[in-house]
């Protein structure tokens, strides 16, 4: 059974700090580097782990930093455990928060023509997101640990934001004004 003092953002940073550790900096750029997953305010990628360390879950160690020393995370025997009773457990849908979907309820409120403006600009936003895609498969390639599952992953997001992109193509064929 996932325990209750953890949450899907605490199983994602136990995730993160993986074998081989990272300082809340290297989560919060794990983090943004993909934008994907990166729906935490900033500070929780500091607040965090050291919560998850005091119950007890990661370890924490000091290293010499750039400008000054710097916290490193480990995952403990326990947090590794919470990992693999929380992956027993079933998936369920995780709510979704979807800026386009919420620009297609407001429609009849606004009006197609700037709905389908607005909606057209995604197209730049998704080919950054691509390009982020790309170097996160190449990042893949250098942690054979975790390689397969980082492209399953990458490959998910990628169909993810093709589904973007057949819904813009689908906004702007159904909300194009037709001439008589």
């Amino acid at each position: 059974m996932a325990s209750t003092e953890l949450s899907l953002f605490s199983y994602e940073i136990l995730g993160l700090v993986g074998r081989q550790g990272a300082s809340p900096h290297d989560l919060l750029r794990l983090a943004k580097r993909g934008r994907f997953l990166n729906w935490a305010g900033d500070s929780q990628y500091y607040t965090e782990p050291k919560r998850l360390a005091d119950l007890g879950y990661l370890a924490a160690r000091k290293e010499p930093g750039k400008t000054r020393e710097r916290t490193v995370y480990t995952l403990t025997n326990k947090g590794l455990d919470a990992l693999r009773e929380w992956a027993k457990t079933p998936v369920t849908f995780t709510p979704l928060k979807s800026e386009p979907l919420l620009r297609l309820l407001i429609c009849d409120l606004v009006g197609e023509e700037i709905t389908r403006e607005s909606l057209t600009t995604l197209r730049e936003d998704i080919s950054d997101l691509q390009a982020r895609l790309d170097e996160a498969e190449a990042a893949a390639h250098g942690l054979p640990h975790r390689e397969k599952y980082l492209l399953l992953t990458t490959g998910f997001m990628r169909r993810y934001l093709e589904l973007h992109v057949e819904l813009i193509d689908i906004v702007e064929r159904e909300m194009t004004p037709h001439l008589l």
